[in-house]
């Protein structure tokens, strides 16, 4: 299938797209930072989600993932960017499936102002997503990951004392890999028949800590 990636420069966008060209399928990626691959079935476009998009016909399946983090800019690039991708991409006929990369924090709101907000203002618009895609046949879904080990979150894992009261709040003692996250995205937007307007919290049971006092 033909899937459309925001993202793809590194973290989770590119562990993403390394799993569906690793399962045959064809990927264009839209990032500001150049292309990561060099393979024949992978197309990269230099392009900011608030911009200028460009023309790609006949999207299967669209993944939004680009974002930033306490920028000043996460409601335009984080929702409206999204939005953008998504009514250009995502909300024609031969959709089969729509994946958003929100965040745990849109339902705890655990993180910065804008950056929460954004994110549960994707959640949100993804429920109005799955009502418009499904005439055919298509599901649009969310996953909101907790903590991920990716490299914009080196500062944190490599802090002891940061990265022990983070642990502490966290049932699994760990955080997820990029790569986890890509196989929740593959089996949501290319397994899943049945599941739409639903939102997945992977965050290795952090939100649901809870202390039983007696």
């Amino acid at each position: 299938m033909k899937v459309l990636i925001t993202g793809t420069g590194r973290g989770i966008g590119k562990a993403i797209a390394e799993k569906f060209l690793k399962t045959g399928h064809e990927v264009v990626g839209l990032d500001l930072l150049p292309s990561p691959f060099a393979e024949k079935n992978y197309t990269h476009f230099l392009s900011d989600v608030t911009g200028k998009l460009p023309d790609v016909e006949n999207v299967e399946i669209l993944v939004n993932n680009a974002g930033v983090q306490d920028s000043g800019q996460d409601i335009d690039v984080n929702l409206k960017g999204a939005i953008r991708v998504t009514e250009k991409y995502g909300v024609q006929p031969n959709i089969k499936s729509v994946v958003f990369i929100a965040s745990a924090s849109a339902s705890t709101g655990a993180e910065f102002p804008e950056y929460t907000a954004s994110k549960g203002g994707l959640v949100a618009y993804m429920k109005n997503v799955a009502l418009r895609v499904a005439p055919w046949g298509a599901t649009a879904n969310s996953l909101s990951p907790g903590g991920v080990t990716t490299a914009l979150n080196r500062h944190v894992m490599e802090d002891e004392m940061m990265w022990a009261q983070i642990m502490a709040l966290t049932p699994l003692k760990k955080w997820a890999t990029p790569e986890e996250i890509a196989e929740w995205t593959y089996f949501v937007a290319v397994i899943n028949k049945s599941m739409t307007a639903q939102d997945i919290v992977i965050d290795n049971g952090e939100s649901s800590d809870a202390k039983f006092i007696w």
